[in-house]
Parts: C-alpha cells; structure tokens; sequence
C-alpha cells in the first residue's frame, strides 16, 4: 500500500517552466502525517539540450545523490528518498542546478491555483516567494513535484462528470452537424460517420510543428484548426487530443454516452494517443473509437474495446479505416507512425480514462497542455497494475470492472 502526496493537478503549459540555476532555486512543501516509511519523489523536469549538468535535489536540508541531464523534454525523473530524511509535518524539497544561466533544467509549473506549497528563491536560497513563479514571473503557481509513501492509500476514482446535450454549446455544435449524424439511426453508423467528419474538419499539427496549445473548447477546436490561426495570431496545435474532445463533445450533444481514453507506451513515452470510447447501448460495451484516423477494430463484426485491442496479435487485419483516414495520411509522419506504433500496438501498452465530457461547458476544467510533455495530470484514471509499472506518479486506478461499466449519466 502508498498514498501519494501532492498540491496540484498536473494542468502544465510546457512554454511557462520554471528554470534552475544556481541563484534561481525552486521550492515544494508536501504535508505528511507520518513517517513510518519510505518515499519516492516524482519530479517533471526538462532537461536541456546539450547540457550536462545535473538537477540537484535536497531533503528537508540534506542533498541527495544528483539527477543527470537526459534527453530533452518534459520528464518524470523518480528519487528514492529514506526514511529518516522525512518527517512528520511539512517537508521541503529543494531544486537547483550550477548553471548560471537559465540554460540547464526547467521545473514544470501548474499555474493559477497556488496552494502556498511552491517558493522560488532568486539569491540561492536566501530568501523565498511564492508570487512569481515561472522564468518569466508571471505570477503564483504549483511546482510538479509528488511524494509517494510506502503506507497508506489513494482515493477512489472521482465519479464521471458528464456533458448534457441540453446546454448551449451542444446545441452550437450540432448546428455545424452533417445530416448523416443528425438523422436517426443505428448508433455504430452515425459514430463512425461523425468520426470521418472530425477527422477531416482540420489537418492534424502537433507541438512540434506549433506552440500555441488549442484549448479543450471543441468549438474552437474546430475554428483554429480550420483557419489555422489561434492566440495571438499563431498556427494552433491541434492534434488528436483535439479529434477525440471534440469528437466526444458532438456525441455528447447528439445523446451518445463517450468519453476520452489516453493511450501511452510508458509513463515517459514518446508513443501515446489520445481517442474516445463509446458506449454501444445493444452490445454493452464501450468500444475504441479514433476520431483523429477515423478508425476502429473489429473482431469479425464486433466493434473492440481498448482491452480488446491491447491484447490482439493481429491489428493491421483488425483495423477498419474510414473515409476520413485519407485526408490523415496526406501527412507522411501519419503514414510512419501508424505503421511503427499503431498497428504495432506500441501506443495501447497503457490505458486510461479522462474522467470528464462537459468540454463545452466546462473548458476550464481541461489540461492547458496534454500531449507536449510527459502525462501529469492527475485527474487521469489507469489501470490498477499500472501502479507498479511505472504510474506511480499518478493517484487514481481502478479495476478492469470500473472501465466495463455501463454509463450512469
């Protein structure tokens, strides 16, 4: 049993990080209640291209054994942390690196919903304020750092906070509709037409290709992909974490229970999807939509669920395209990732399940950047044996039985 500890939710925008430098120091706060065991410190860092030096870490006063520089990228970085560093109470954790200049290690940053568990210091650890935090001082914020400890427990998974197809923004959505998914019907044709309708309403742009993050807002979503314009006049990255919210947001409006399912190779994977499940009332089962390839597995003429396809040995005989993956596979990295990671299987090793659908409602209850660096948010429910590969950093499992079971909303 562990529990793990924590002040923020993992809602990380990669652009606004906290950079370590031998004067800029970062610091977190985690409440503990006992001290009875041990811990692992779960740190999201960047280490800078062509940088070799290492992040330092201290324990409520005392340094421990450095972590070197890795590949670029917002990371999880894990440390073991003895028991007699910790103690009851408030335990500091400390960051830095010897660095002059900000061109070392950058810490991630949730900004807008301090809990005062955050400090940074700009005179190597003189002095402390949580009011600007970020290299560019934006403002207060929550350092992603988490402690798990060797006793406890985590939550139960929160319950499913649904859309309604009563609200305002379902009822813009279905106004930009095609007919074929607003007739009546058979539930599996109007998805899989209102899959190749998402697929094709914008060409696909990551954070390697743009900076400005396109919000959890599926109307926007639809705007920024199609003019290519988003804040401040920038290309959008509008990527499958945008097909699949907006995806579920129109079956939301339409009455068709969904919900978005993450998919990653390993918790610092470079190889994960972002799709949508949807529940087939007839079958009993939520099925794997991918509304970014407008695809979906069959078994014969069963629609597959995402542990379905996890355990096939044959999903390039599997996959039924649809008329939309055209317009996908314009884009020849397209072409290589789905040869080399989906139909490989490589990005369905792990699953989970964001636990919201009122996208239209409620865009301020979404990750601000989802996709551009390691998974963080907490929100996120995994398998339960994903604890002990490699999930630890994460505070919600549940049983195969909680992902099977039929929608109460």
């Amino acid at each position: 049993m562990s529990q793990l500890y924590l002040t923020e939710a993992g809602f990380v925008v990669p652009t606004l990080g906290e950079e370590l430098t031998r004067r800029r120091r970062a610091r977190k706060v985690l409440d503990l209640p006992s001290t009875e065991a041990p811990g692992r410190l779960f740190i999201l860092a960047d280490s800078h291209p062509g940088s070799s030096r290492p992040m330092r870490v201290a324990v409520n006063g005392t340094e421990l054994a450095p972590v070197p520089s890795a590949s670029a990228g917002y990371h999880w970085y894990e440390i073991t942390v003895p028991k007699p560093l910790l103690r009851v109470g408030g335990n500091t954790f400390e960051l830095w690196t010897d660095a002059e200049a900000m061109d070392a290690w950058a810490l991630a940053v949730e900004h807008g919903r301090p809990s005062g568990g955050s400090a940074v210091s700009l005179d190597a650890g003189a002095t402390w304020s949580g009011d600007r935090i970020g290299h560019l001082n934006t403002g207060p914020g929550e350092y992603v750092v988490r402690l798990r400890l060797d006793e406890g427990s985590d939550p139960e998974p929160p319950p499913f906070t649904a859309g309604s197809a009563r609200d305002d923004g379902s009822h813009a959505l279905r106004a930009l509709l095609p007919a074929d998914v607003l007739a009546p019907g058979e539930t599996l044709a109007r998805v899989r037409a209102l899959a190749t309708w998402t697929a094709t309403a914008w060409r696909y742009r990551n954070d390697l290709e743009a900076t400005q993050y396109a919000p959890w807002d599926p109307l926007t979503c639809l705007s920024w992909g199609k003019t290519e314009l988003g804040h401040y006049g920038q290309p959008p990255v509008v990527m499958c974490v945008h097909y699949a919210v907006t995806f579920v947001a129109a079956c939301v409006a339409l009455g068709i229970p969904a919900r978005a399912a993450v998919l990653v190779d390993h918790a610092n994977g470079k190889s994960g999807h972002f799709v949508a499940e949807v529940w087939l009332a007839d079958a009993g089962r939520w099925v794997m939509v991918d509304p970014n390839l407008d695809a979906m597995f069959f078994d014969g003429d069963r629609p597959m669920t995402i542990d379905e396809i996890q355990a096939s040995g044959d999903l390039p005989g599997q996959v039924r395209w649809g008329a939309g993956t055209a317009f996908q596979l314009e884009r020849p990295a397209m072409r290589t990732w789905i040869r080399d990671t989906y139909l490989t299987g490589i990005c369905f090793r792990h699953r989970a399940v964001w636990p919201r659908s009122d996208f239209l409602a409620r865009p301020d209850e979404t990750p601000p950047g989802h996709g551009c660096t390691a998974y963080s948010e907490t929100d996120l429910v995994w398998r339960a044996p994903d604890i002990e590969r490699g999930f630890a950093m994460f505070r919600y499992f549940a049983e195969s039985a909680w992902f099977a079971a039929p929608p109460t909303w």
